[in-house]
C-alpha cells in the first residue's frame, strides 16, 4: 500500500484535497493517507468549518503555522513538516494548488527523497507580480508527477521543459467537490438569510492585495460595484483583509448608499448555496471562475490576468480587470445574455472523477 501525505494548508486546498482523501480511503487495499493541515490559514472556526461541509475529518497532522511574510511562513511550513516527514516516511506527497504550503511541502519532501504529486499543475497567469505563480512554477519544476485539469496546462509544463512522462492530464478534483456537495447545499438556508430570490441577485468576493491594498483601485472597484448594484443587488461575503481596507479607505459610506449587501464570510456549502443561485458572479478568486463555468453562471474576473484560461475559451467567465468603466460595461453586457449550461461550455474531464484519475495516475507511477 501507497502511504500518502496531503497537504492542506489554506481554504481552496480543503475543497480539492477532500475528493481525493476520500477516493484513497474507498481504495483502502491501495492507500493508506493522511491529512496534514499546516495552519496556513489558521481561522479554527473556518477551518473546522470547512473541515464539517467537506465530511472529512480531523488533520491526523496539524503543524499551526500561522500567519507571517511569505519568507516567514514558507520557513515555518518547512520546518514544522520536515520531522513528519521522517517519521511517517511516505511513499508520496501530494500537493494541491498554489499556496506558500504547496512550494514548502513540495521541497521539504523532494530533499528528503520522496516522491511528489503535484495537482493543478501547469497552470500559469505569467504575471511573476503574483506570489501563486511563483509557486506554481517552482513546485512543477520539481514535481515527479504533475496532474493537470485542462490541456492548456500540459502545453505550458511542456513549454518549460518537463518530461511528457511526468504529465497527467487528469481533470479538475474542484468539480469533484462542487458536484458531489451541490444536493447537500440545497439544504442550505443562506440565501433567505441574506434575503435573496434566485436569479435576482450577483455575489461578490474580492481579496488579492492587487485589487484591496491600493486606495485607488479599491476605490474605483467599489464605485464601479455600486453602480452595479442598482442592476441587480449583490451579496458580498466580505475576506477580513478586505473589511479592513474599505474601513481604512472610507468606503463604508459608498456603499451603505448602494445595493452591494457586505456579510460575514461563509462556509463551504453555505458560501455554494450562495454563489450557485445568483444571475452574476464578480470575483478575484480562481476557484469561482471553474465553479461558475461549470454552473453556467456568468463570471466577471476582476484582474488583469487569469491562470485559468480554458474559463474564458469554454466557460462563462470574462475577463475584466479592474478599470471601473470595463467592469460597469461588462456586467450590463453579461446581465444581458442568458447563460446555459451546455457540454461545449464545460472543459474535458471536468465531470466529478477526477479523484480516480488522480489516485490511477499514482498506482500507476508507483507499479
Amino acid at each position: 500500500m501507497l502511504k500518502v501525505l496531503l497537504i492542506a494548508g489554506a481554504r481552496p486546498n480543503f475543497m480539492k484535497v477532500a475528493p481525493i482523501y476520500a477516493e484513497m480511503k474507498r481504495r483502502s487495499g491501495e492507500f493508506v493517507p493522511m491529512i496534514v493541515h499546516t495552519g496556513q490559514h489558521y481561522d479554527a472556526a473556518m477551518s473546522d468549518a470547512f473541515f464539517d461541509d467537506l465530511g472529512m475529518p480531523r488533520p491526523d497532522v496539524y503543524l499551526g503555522v500561522g500567519s507571517g511574510s511569505h519568507a516567514v511562513q514558507t520557513a515555518k511550513i518547512m520546518t514544522e513538516f520536515e520531522p513528519v516527514v521522517l517519521r511517517e516516511k511516505p511513499d508520496w506527497v501530494l500537493v494541491v494548488g498554489d499556496v506558500n504550503s504547496t512550494i514548502a511541502c513540495a521541497l521539504v519532501a523532494v530533499k528528503l527523497g520522496i516522491k511528489v504529486a503535484h495537482v493543478e499543475a501547469g497552470l500559469r497567469s505569467r504575471d511573476r507580480a503574483m506570489p501563486e505563480e511563483i509557486n506554481r512554477i517552482l513546485t512543477d519544476s520539481i514535481s515527479d508527477l504533475l496532474l493537470t485539469t485542462s490541456q492548456d496546462a500540459d502545453v505550458n509544463l511542456a513549454a518549460e521543459g518537463i518530461p511528457s512522462e511526468k504529465i497527467r492530464f487528469v481533470g479538475n478534483v474542484m468539480i469533484d467537490s462542487l458536484l458531489e456537495h451541490l444536493k447537500v447545499a440545497a439544504t442550505s438556508n443562506i440565501r433567505e438569510t441574506v434575503g435573496a430570490v434566485e436569479g435576482e441577485y450577483a455575489v461578490c468576493t474580492l481579496h488579492r492585495p492587487s485589487n484591496v491594498d491600493d486606495e485607488a483601485t479599491f476605490t474605483g472597484i467599489i464605485e464601479a460595484l455600486c453602480d452595479v448594484s442598482q442592476q441587480l443587488p449583490i451579496i458580498f461575503p466580505v475576506h477580513p483583509r478586505t473589511r479592513a481596507k474599505i474601513d481604512e479607505f472610507g468606503l463604508s459610506h459608498k456603499i451603505a448608499a448602494s445595493k452591494i449587501r457586505l456579510i460575514e464570510p461563509l462556509g463551504y456549502i453555505d458560501f455554494m448555496r450562495l454563489y450557485s443561485g445568483a444571475r452574476l458572479v464578480l470575483t478575484d478568486s480562481g476557484g469561482l471562475q471553474e465553479e461558475t463555468t461549470v454552473l453556467g453562471i456568468p463570471c466577471l474576473t476582476l484582474r488583469e490576468n487569469t491562470e485559468r484560461p480554458v474559463t474564458i475559451e469554454l466557460g462563462t467567465n470574462i475577463l475584466v480587470g479592474t478599470d471601473p468603466d470595463k467592469i460597469r460595461s461588462a456586467a450590463n453586457e453579461a446581465l444581458d445574455i442568458k447563460s446555459e449550461i451546455s457540454d461545449e461550455k464545460v472543459p474535458p474531464l471536468w465531470d466529478g472523477k477526477a479523484a480516480g484519475r488522480i489516485c490511477d495516475e499514482i498506482v500507476r507511477q508507483a507499479a
